[in-house]
């Protein structure tokens, strides 16, 4: 399956000054657009690079959609040939500014997307900092508050492997949590039952008193937001650790 361009940059910086304008760009240019499938993404990455240079841009823009274009297969001789044959077309100066910068995202001292970086870029929410309960962890992951108000919402991100113990949230009444995925795959199990598979847009509901478990596959970065429900006397309380048998299982 080819990978999902999820892009934030609009709601990120014009959310509230430009909703629409924010929409338009996350949504429809870099959602429905990037991820037609009728081009594939190395492909779409060149005609973006040619497009810009034809247009005489020069800023961040052409240098993302340059690191873009490296990201998705375009190797360093591919891109300068790139660049050759467009300045015939574009304009030598357009050509001399785009090599400059090509050099620069194609230098070997460059850094390269590091596995979070990447795993980020596909997802609409922050991944945060580690998980201040990481403790109740095996493996590392990550947390991100994204809603403190009204309904306390989280995003927890596993990295590959990353599951987190046993547990249960007891409440009097009400309580219990709500996951929503919204990257990567995952599994989810209640204590006594099979273990579920989990990919974005799944939803999951755990209702107080009951045990289980959740995190990432072996293979695969993982995140879904936390719905903590509003409770009587809720509180969590974390039990053991899934074993690497049981998980090794999974696949």
């Amino acid at each position: 399956m080819a990978e999902k361009i999820v892009q934030t940059a609009g709601r990120a910086q014009l959310g509230e000054f430009a909703p629409d304008f924010a929409r338009f760009n996350d949504d429809i240019l870099f959602g429905e657009n990037w991820n037609n499938t009728d081009i594939d993404l190395k492909t779409r990455s060149i005609i973006t690079v040619v497009a810009l240079m034809s247009q005489g841009v020069t800023d961040s823009s052409i240098r993302y959609h340059i690191q873009n274009a490296k990201n998705h297969g375009v190797s360093q001789k591919e891109m300068a040939a790139v660049i050759t044959h467009t300045a015939f077309y574009a304009g030598w100066p357009h050509a001399w500014a785009v090599f400059g910068i090509a050099k620069e995202v194609y230098a070997d001292s460059a850094p390269a997307l590091s596995e979070k970086e990447r795993f980020q870029n596909e997802i609409m929410f922050p991944i945060g900092e580690p998980n201040p309960y990481g403790k109740f962890f095996t493996g590392q992951s990550y947390l991100a508050p994204v809603s403190s108000e009204q309904i306390p919402i989280f995003n927890v991100t596993f990295e590959p492997s990353c599951r987190n113990n046993w547990h249960i949230h007891h409440a009097k009444s009400g309580g219990g949590q709500m996951l929503i995925c919204i990257g990567g795959r995952g599994w989810y199990q209640e204590w006594g039952k099979e273990a579920r598979e989990l990919r974005p847009g799944d939803v999951v509901n755990i209702p107080a008193e009951v045990k289980h478990w959740h995190g990432a596959a072996k293979d695969s970065w993982f995140a879904h937001l936390a719905v903590e429900i509003q409770g009587e006397d809720s509180r969590t309380e974390w039990c053991e650790a899934v074993s690497d048998d049981d998980y090794n299982k999974l696949k």
